[in-house]
């Protein structure tokens, strides 16, 4: 392990939530919780003022709306999430060539390799400096942790949080990490834990005190001898600048269970669709076609098929879904449904055996599958026609950009404000008004746009 703190970890407060936020100068300084609005919606992110009524990631959006009625509720929009991220992650690409994204809002950062900094000084003005410029090109805030290895800056991230800086120094770590809960290392997760407690084990100090051979023969060798280590602060992992992608796919969950089982082939094969799309985007292909089914009663199904060669042949990729499907009992009706593609390469069946005729072989370039698409709950009324979200951009010929603040009886309800602007006032029209249509976002700092970050 390194003996300066020159590993860097940085992680966005409540990004979606904050995002929002800085976009519609009404919700600021107030609850606003990120997710799917429907019936089985769960929240993506809660701003820090929703968190003070325990709203929290990943729990269903009812018991939210029970917890903060008052709430602003926003579907997410990943277009502009994605457009803000990359903005974040061309400051830290200007700091190291060692920058490892963890998600949108997350990332790990090889400070020394890129010689940004060597010692603890230099990486606290680094830290100081980069917060500074988040803030001044994107309007937002991030919390960020200093630390000799991977494990420890993002503890140190974890409790900087929210909006700041704090560096554990080399020396101290064994300290620091002894009475901290043993959920805190990763890999332990629910079972791990659990698993630990009945053997008296709540801390991270206990484990190391258990000894090597003791978690060993609680959690296997692999686990056991990882798990001691960084009880202990050694973390040897390094920060890689290129993670494979190991597969692409596509899901949709949908408010109300489907019943047809015609429907659902067709929603089958609109997901194979655009899990080629995405395929194609990345300058990838697959072998192994995966079909996931969540049906009425939560029970998931996983069902694939691995092809003789990789291909990213939509009609391929459509029937090796249909068959799978074939096999599946949608009896009571499907609640998830999603299509994915995995054992990537970066070239097709076709493409070797066009080399092998012609003598000739084509370069492609592959650009990585970035962020999961995870999820998308279904935004579409009766018969597919538009629905007006809560959170969507809209302009009207008179009166400018806005958003929507909601919908309903044939109504929608605007509120005609943009983040360079004070809160603005709030107009109700028809849904069909032919002056209000849906554009693309606006900039969170007027005149910084993704790609002009220098």
């Amino acid at each position: 392990m390194r003996t300066a703190p020159t590993i860097l970890h940085l992680d966005m407060d409540a990004f979606y939530a904050s995002v929002e936020q800085a976009s519609k100068p009404s919700l600021r300084g107030k609850a606003v919780i990120v997710g799917g609005l429907g019936p089985r919606g769960v929240v993506a992110t809660a701003s820090y003022e929703a968190r003070v009524f325990g709203v929290h990631s990943a729990m269903p959006m009812a018991q939210a709306r029970r917890l903060a009625p008052n709430a602003a509720y926003l579907v997410p929009r990943f277009q502009l999430y994605r457009a803000v991220s990359e903005q974040v992650m061309e400051l830290l690409r200007a700091l190291s060539p060692l920058v490892e994204p963890l998600s949108l809002d997350e990332a790990f950062v090889d400070l020394e390799a890129g010689g940004a900094a060597w010692d603890e000084a230099s990486a606290r003005l680094v830290g100081s400096a980069l917060r500074a410029d988040i803030r001044r090109v994107t309007g937002l805030t991030g919390s960020v942790g200093l630390a000799a290895s991977k494990m420890l800056a993002k503890i140190a991230s974890e409790q900087a949080k929210p909006d700041g800086l704090v560096v554990i120094e080399p020396g101290s770590e064994r300290a620091l990490l002894e009475p901290m809960p043993v959920r805190t290392l990763p890999g332990v997760g629910p079972a791990t834990g659990d698993h630990l407690r009945r053997a008296g084990i709540t801390t991270v100090g206990e484990i190391a005190e258990a000894g090597e051979d003791e978690v060993v023969r609680l959690l296997g060798k692999a686990h056991g001898q990882a798990l001691y280590a960084m009880a202990l602060a050694r973390d040897e992992r390094a920060v890689v600048a290129e993670r494979e992608t190991k597969s692409v796919s596509v899901e949709d969950t949908y408010d109300v269970d489907i019943h047809d089982r015609v429907r659902v082939g067709l929603e089958v094969q609109r997901l194979a669709e655009r899990c080629v799309r995405r395929l194609r985007a990345a300058g990838l292909s697959g072998r192994t076609i995966v079909l996931k089914v969540r049906r009425y009663d939560f029970s998931t199904l996983t069902r694939s098929e691995t092809l003789r060669g990789p291909t990213d042949d939509a009609v391929v990729v459509r029937e090796a879904a249909a068959r799978l499907l074939e096999g599946v009992d949608t009896t009571g009706g499907v609640r998830l449904l999603g299509v994915g593609v995995s054992g990537l390469a970066d070239y097709t069946q076709e493409d070797l055996f066009a080399q092998a005729v012609e003598g000739e072989s084509e370069e492609r370039v592959g650009v990585e599958d970035g962020e999961p698409e995870g999820e998308r709950v279904r935004q579409e009324g009766e018969g597919g026609e538009r629905r007006w979200v809560p959170g969507a951009d809209v302009r009207h010929a008179e009166y400018g950009y806005g958003w929507v603040q909601g919908s309903g009886v044939g109504r929608v309800t605007v509120r005609f404000e943009t983040p360079g602007s004070l809160p603005g006032r709030v107009r109700t029209f028809r849904i069909g008004d032919p002056e209000l249509v849906g554009v693309e976002p606006l900039p969170l700092v007027p005149g910084v746009v993704p790609g002009a970050v220098r």
